[in-house]
């Protein structure tokens, strides 16, 4: 099992239980997830920390009780404007963009080195598939909301 830390587009903060990541994505794709307390079917994955163990002989900084961070508990409005302005942003540059899938990094090479018209793309690369492209001064950048196949749209 996998715990993620989720949230909706109304701010509110909540854990899922997952067999594994590529269950959770297909339960986001199939339109499975909702928050449980307002039923938004706009849920992404939130920022989580890392569990990275302190070394042994490291001193630990106790925070004062008013100034650590509190999990699940829902985002600071400003937070919440900020990521409800920037989906809102991602779905309106997608409008414009054409879906390429899984021939994302081969479709982009092909506009870099002149061997196809540049037009707006989106789709899949492998982590090896981006660094790859980054390596060669292909300019690409993660979308910041994953974004699901127009096949598995509803």
């Amino acid at each position: 099992m996998i715990v993620f830390d989720l949230s909706c587009t109304q701010g509110h903060r909540f854990e899922g239980w997952f067999g594994s990541s590529a269950d959770y994505d297909d339960q986001r794709a199939r339109g499975l997830l909702a928050c449980p307390h307002c039923g938004c079917a706009e849920v992404v994955k939130a920022p989580m920390a890392p569990a990275v163990p302190a070394k042994g002989n490291a001193r630990q900084e106790v925070l004062p009780p008013e100034t650590r961070p509190m999990a699940n508990t829902p985002m600071p409005p400003e937070v919440q404007k900020a990521l409800h302005q920037l989906a809102k942003a991602q779905a309106e540059a997608l409008k414009a963009s054409t879906w390429v899938g899984e021939k994302f990094a081969e479709e982009t090479r092909k506009m870099h080195y002149g061997e196809r018209d540049e037009a707006p793309i989106h789709g899949q690369a492998s982590l090896a598939e981006a660094k790859a492209l980054i390596e060669e001064g292909v300019p690409v950048a993660p979308l910041p909301f994953p974004v699901a196949p127009p096949e598995k749209l509803n």
